[in-house]
């Protein structure tokens, strides 16, 4: 069939399919340069977004200390042992001598998959060590919160120094419970 076609038939061919795979180009590279245009402005309009957001090292850190520390909660042996060891160290920064922190038993907590742990604390002391420690209790990464708070006034003679009861809690990762195999 293409020995019958004349030698102007076959350049009319060859310029046909030439004129195809040129039409077929600009119809591809037309809507690839549309999509590089709206990337390009997504782009740009998400680096004015960053640009916005991106505060120096000064506000930077002064908005990490208004933010509470936080750690992921652990399963309850561990994570009561972590509790206690934090809490304990910021009651020595305070300069709070405490009695023995005693772990409650623990309860189930809103969260599902979460238990409650409670950890109760007695302690005589001063008012300004108290405010001390509750000024610094948001960087104990594992505390959920203040259960009880109770302070007393011990002896008339010293205004000062106060009877201290607290009970702060964290949530501890209920164990997971292996399937049969």
């Amino acid at each position: 069939m293409i020995d019958k076609l004349s030698e102007k038939d076959i350049r009319a061919l060859k310029f046909g399919a030439v004129g195809a795979v040129l039409i077929l180009l600009f119809v591809l590279g037309a809507k690839w340069r549309d999509r590089w245009t709206v990337a390009k402005s997504k782009n740009a309009q998400l680096q004015a977004k960053l640009d916005k957001i991106d505060v120096d090292d000064i506000k930077q850190k002064g908005l990490m200390s208004i933010v509470p520390a936080f750690e992921m909660p652990k399963v309850e042996d561990e994570q009561s042992f972590l509790f206690r060891d934090k809490l304990s160290e910021q009651l020595k920064k305070a300069g709070i001598k405490n009695n023995p922190l005693q772990v409650q038993t623990s309860r189930k907590s809103p969260m599902t998959g979460y238990d409650l742990l409670l950890v109760k604390c007695s302690a005589k002391c001063r008012f300004s060590q108290v405010l001390d420690f509750l000024s610094r209790l948001n960087e104990n990464p594992y505390l959920v919160g203040i259960e009880e708070f109770k302070i007393k006034k011990t002896d008339p003679k010293k205004p000062q120094e106060l009877e201290l009861d607290l009970t702060v809690s964290t949530f501890a990762a209920q164990p997971q419970k292996g399937g049969g195999s």
